[in-house]
């Protein structure tokens, strides 16, 4: 008994050196694999329609929020903002924002507008780093949420099928992008 209190002790001694802290942090191989464990356990909870809600709520809240968002700034006249996943075709809807206002000018905005949530998860790491004081726990807490960010500002299929249903509005946000492009280089 007294080696596992010996082992635990030293197991603690170990990780309150500032060393393994930084070690932990600075590790890029530890930090995919907590991204993947995280990913893993959320598709763990597909199995219960309750409890994948509770899991991807957060996440789908960022990503639907930023459909309505730029949908309103671009007056495609969004309704039905839908958090609660339904399931379809053996698979899970998350959730939903219905577009009654798709445009050549506003579909690939509105679609693809989670792709912003990445400036955000940008942001936050360029702030977390600056301000907080790291430990263990809200390192962790940070790969969380960067993992949340990150995997719900990618576009669904759905997305990208609506984003590219207008092809004039394709041609003309990809002359813009060039002439932006060419303009700032």
């Amino acid at each position: 008994m007294n080696y596992v209190i010996e082992a635990f002790s030293n197991l603690e001694r170990f990780f309150a050196k500032p060393e393994t802290l930084h070690i932990f942090v600075n590790n890029r191989f530890l930090m995919i694999l907590l991204v993947i464990v995280l990913i893993k356990a959320k598709y763990k909870t597909y199995s219960s329609l309750c409890l994948s809600a509770l899991v991807n709520i957060p996440g789908t809240f960022l990503h639907e929020m930023s459909h309505f968002i730029v949908g309103l700034l671009f007056n495609a006249r969004p309704t039905r903002f839908n958090l609660w996943p339904k399931k379809r075709d053996g698979g899970y809807v998350l959730g939903s924002v219905s577009l009654t206002n798709p445009q050549f000018y506003n579909a690939l905005p509105a679609s693809l507008a989670p792709l912003l949530l990445l400036i955000i998860g940008y942001y936050f790491n360029k702030w977390y780093f600056a301000n907080v004081k790291i430990g263990y726990l809200n390192y962790i807490g940070y790969i969380f949420l960067q993992t949340v960010i990150i995997e719900n500002a990618i576009p669904s299929m759905q997305d990208f099928r609506i984003a590219f249903s207008k092809p004039i509005g394709v041609v003309l946000y990809f002359a813009l992008i060039l002439a932006g492009l060419l303009y700032f280089l």
